[in-house]
């Protein structure tokens, strides 16, 4: 991915768009929308895409970055993330420098370009960590569909065969994108990026950091860089498009023929009346009412309150509305310093653009004129520290001091229903009675679905009726008190690890959450065949499909064939096992083990009480002692290609062993995966202990490191 892009500066005309692997601008930005400096008013740059032929794009992520990313197993991919992010760690300064222009605060800027880096480092490793090291993922256990066992189903994952469309807000326009994409990279899938407009210079250059490392396949990413109303009629039901914006927007996206008709993947994050609760046992002097406040304050004044995540709706006990208002108003007068970000000591930024600030203004004033009342703050110009340290009346910057509103009436349909995106909260009180605190979760549910809800309470209770109470109106859910106040990562964080999204008015979709939010960029499809068929679709052996032995000839070994832990993963194959021979189980081997380690249990020790039990013919064999005798059977105790045993999976014990019993295992190879960064890759192996009757005895897997070349001990 090479390209040679030009510098995103003040003095640009117009910010580029990344087509077909090339930065492209139109012959004439004429009809181009400016960008302004958030602070001064100065006009940055144009956006325009006049001319830009979006069908173009579309086909080419279809076919050349499809087919780049399907070069790449899952690992591979996962690795080149880490490897961006390595590289693009050591580039964020010209990113803090243009972001500032954006109105962010250096702790502004950190959330959204560290943030998004963070990401990529996260995505890699959970990629390697729990999807196979191919391109096909199976989904649960298999499922027997025929009495002999040779008819079975699986459920598998494979990546969409078409292009992930991703349409950014414009208050964080790094991680917005970087945390889509993520995702979609590991799955496979090429990436269509459209980032908002008043902040889109900043997703552009990015755009151009990842184009400029050359690290990402040919086709994988592309950027619009303005206006692409007609996008979507570009799309089919190979594509998906993830949205984050106005619900306004997205409900007119979700009409669309090719999503509401056509089959286009639909998914949208959208206005958020986020809420936090405090428990009525959270008074003044207590960790968790500072907790909160410090909570409430930070969500209001982060990206100057331009949060998805923002609290919006601070519910409080009634007799607490008095001093949570002081103390609001206290911190704010502490700690924040409107102004320039430039400027050494502001804490607190300005809006994205003079349009939101317009927004945000009306939406507070409509809350006013349907009974709010105006407790802390002024929706006049503030006076701000401009970018030469001098404090002034703000003229040409898209400046709003914090905003707190009282509300006498907490069930106004206007505090449940009006988003002002900036520096705004309100206060809104709620009863309580003998511990019930259920009008706090009918306050919290009138939202009518939201992002996140903080709960804070040290009372245990508590806590369990807020959140089962209000877990179905919200994507997620932060119970703080003394234990977490410090370690949490807070209200508005979204973490890469968890789900974000949230039902109702919040859009209903849902991003990140782990390997969950790459399982959104593939196709979960049923499959049906015979054990051997299965085996070869999924990588992963199957019950019942074709074996290669070593051991006992009586129980399914063959001969010639070498014992599976002489081979490197170069040439184990999946299907090779060991089948060992009977041992059997003496009474004085039970006792044995019984009294080595401890586990006197009866059912091992006393004939008697063993004999009363439902499940037991008397005394019967540890299921440990079973497991630690297959080991035994089937361990090739040479030195050799096999590094370590590093745990077990799966274990279930199924018929007992009595004294006299015999057992013997067959271990065969299930699942292999290499790992592209060592010598050496994990080896899963069906494990099945049978008894002298050919009753199955215990069923688990087996994990063991072995080499990818057998360099070190010959076979």
């Amino acid at each position: 991915m090479t390209s040679t892009a030009p510098k995103i500066e003040a003095d640009v005309e117009t910010v580029p768009s990344f087509i077909q692997d090339s930065w492209w601008t139109p012959e004439s930005a004429d009809d181009g929308v400016p960008v302004r400096d958030a602070s001064t008013g100065e006009v940055l740059a144009t956006v325009s895409t006049s001319g830009l032929d979006l069908a173009i794009a579309v086909d080419y992520a279809r076919t050349v970055g499809q087919r780049e990313l399907g070069r790449l197993t899952l690992h591979e991919r996962a690795l080149k993330l880490k490897e961006l992010a390595q590289y693009l760690n050591g580039r964020r300064q010209e990113l803090y420098d243009l972001s500032a222009r954006t109105g962010a605060t250096r702790i502004d800027s950190m959330v959204d370009i560290d943030g998004g880096i963070g990401v990529l480092f996260t995505f890699s490793s959970k990629g390697r960590r729990e999807l196979p090291n191919s391109n096909v993922v199976v989904d649960g256990a298999p499922e027997v569909l025929s009495k002999d066992g040779s008819f079975l189903g699986r459920h598998i994952y494979t990546r969409i065969p078409g292009v992930a469309v991703q349409i950014n807000a414009f208050n964080f326009p790094i991680w917005g994108m970087l945390e889509k994409l993520a995702p979609a990279f590991i799955a496979g899938v090429p990436t269509i990026v459209k980032p908002a407009t008043p902040s889109g210079y900043l997703a552009a250059a990015m755009v151009k950091e990842i184009v400029e490392s050359n690290i990402l396949p040919t086709g994988s990413l592309q950027l619009v860089s303005g206006p692409a109303r007609t996008l979507l009629d570009e799309l089919d039901y190979r594509d998906m498009v993830s949205f984050t914006g106005s619900a306004a927007t997205a409900n007119k996206l979700k009409k669309h023929p090719n999503v509401a008709t056509g089959g286009v993947r639909f998914s949208s994050e959208t206005d958020s009346l986020n809420a936090a609760i405090l428990g009525p046992d959270a008074v003044p002097g207590t960790p968790e009412f500072d907790a909160f406040i410090k909570s409430v304050v930070t969500e209001m004044t982060v990206k100057a309150g331009q949060k998805c995540t923002s609290i919006r709706r601070t519910i409080v006990p009634n007799e607490l509305r008095r001093a949570v208002i002081d103390a609001i108003g206290a911190r704010i007068d502490e700690r924040v310093v409107l102004g320039d970000p430039r400027a050494e000591g502001v804490t607190m930024g300005a809006l994205a653009s003079l349009e939101q600030l317009a927004d945000v203004r009306a939406a507070v004033q409509s809350m006013l004129d349907a009974g709010g009342e105006l407790v802390f703050g002024s929706l006049d110009a503030p006076r701000v520290t401009r970018a030469d340290g001098s404090v002034g009346q703000a003229a040409e910057g898209a400046f709003m001091a914090p905003v707190l509103l009282d509300w006498a009436d907490a069930q106004a349909a206007e505090v449940h229903s009006l988003e002002a995106f900036g520096p705004v909260s309100s206060v809104i009180g709620y009863e309580t009675h003998d511990g019930d605190v259920s009008e706090a979760v009918r306050l919290a549910a009138l939202g009518a679905g939201s992002l996140v809800a903080s709960v804070c309470t040290n009372d245990p209770e508590i806590a369990r009726q807020l959140v089962t109470g209000i877990a179905a109106h919200h994507g997620r859910v932060l119970v703080l008190n003394r234990e977490d106040a410090r370690s949490s990562t807070g209200h508005g964080s979204p973490v890469p690890h968890l789900v974000h999204g949230g039902p109702g008015r919040a859009g209903g979709g849902e991003e990140l959450g782990g390997i969950r939010s790459v399982f959104h960029h593939m196709q979960r499809t049923a499959v049906q065949g015979s054990p051997n068929m299965l085996t070869a679709v999924t990588g992963v052996w199957h019950s019942g499909a074709d074996q290669r032995l070593a051991g006992d000839p009586e129980f399914g070994g063959m001969a010639g064939v070498v014992h599976p832990f002489r081979k490197s993963l170069a040439e184990l194959a999946i299907g090779d096992g060991f089948a060992s021979g009977l041992r059997q189980v003496a009474l004085a081997d039970i006792t044995a083990f019984a009294n080595s380690t401890g586990d006197t249990f009866y059912a091992h020790t006393n004939e008697a009480a063993a004999e009363r039990n439902p499940f037991f013919p008397g005394i019967v064999a540890h299921g440990y002692l079973l497991v630690s005798w297959a080991a035994g059977l089937f361990v090739e105790p040479a030195p050799g290609p096999v590094l370590a045993n590093y745990g077990l999976e799966n274990l279930r014990f199924i018929t007992p062993v009595a004294a006299g019993d015999s057992i013997r295992v067959t271990l065969t190879a299930k699942k292999i995966t290499p790992r592209t960064t060592d010598e050496y890759g994990e080896v899963c192996w069906d494990a099945v202990i049978h008894n002298h009757d050919g009753e199955v005895v215990a069923t688990y897997d087996v994990l063991t490191l072995v080499e990818k070349e057998n360099t070190t001990y010959s076979s």
